[in-house]
């Protein structure tokens, strides 16, 4: 479920490009993003706390327009789960910021009998999921794996940026609902808007963007 850009949100872009977080070149990206003309790093904000509560703040508003509508956006959810590691960060902040219980996936180590679930919950517990960036969506499929050997439910997560590389099909085939604050297309126009990308730069990334969601609307197709 993309979002379309609250324009006020688009300080993120500029906060994670000053915070070093963007980098152009050839990058491979797990088995989604083969040959990614960018990387985003949004794990950057962590270094400035206040960002990270604004963002923090941001999601919370999301959530509460979605869950005020007619026809709401979000289910009702009693507990927040970060994605291993990235989204572990907004988790917290988000959990922190409005009060809501926490748990998160923690990886099994060698030797250990498999992956645990930190946290306190009860069996059919709601959970939403947020994560700071989604590309095939395979993290966040896993991690609502994860939390349903423990039965609890997951139907919605949210992202912080969408590379928009086939996530939102994936989940939705598997009933679960996704929103983005910013997708990458948005952040890398915003970013050469204000001269703060070669127009080479943003050409071939665009460029890139256009490959990679052209065979899913193929496949569409037929």
């Amino acid at each position: 479920m993309a979002n379309r850009v609250d324009q006020g949100n688009l300080w993120i872009a500029r906060a994670i490009y000053d915070l070093g977080g963007i980098k152009f070149g050839s990058f491979t990206l797990g088995e989604t993003a083969i040959d990614s003309p960018i990387h985003v790093n949004p794990r950057v904000l962590l270094s400035q706390p206040i960002l990270l509560r604004r963002v923090a703040e941001i999601i919370a508003s999301e959530i509460q327009a979605g869950q005020s509508r007619r026809r709401p956006r979000f289910e009702r959810f009693s507990l927040v789960a970060g994605v291993p590691f990235g989204g572990l960060q907004l988790a917290t902040a988000y959990a922190l910021g409005t009060d809501t219980s926490l748990v998160y996936v923690h990886p099994g180590r060698p030797g250990d009998d498999g992956n645990a679930i930190e946290g306190r919950f009860v069996e059919g517990d709601h959970v939403l999921i947020l994560d700071d960036l989604m590309t095939g969506g395979r993290s966040i499929i896993r991690t609502t794996e994860f939390l349903s050997e423990y039965n609890l439910v997951t139907r919605d997560a949210i992202v912080l940026i969408d590379r928009e590389e086939g996530g939102a099909e994936r989940l939705r085939e598997r009933g679960i609902r996704v929103a983005s604050i910013l997708t990458l297309r948005q952040l890398v126009t915003y970013l050469h808007e204000s001269d703060l990308v070669a127009h080479d730069q943003f050409h071939r990334t665009i460029e890139y963007f256009d490959r990679s969601r052209a065979p899913r609307a193929n496949d569409a197709a037929s």
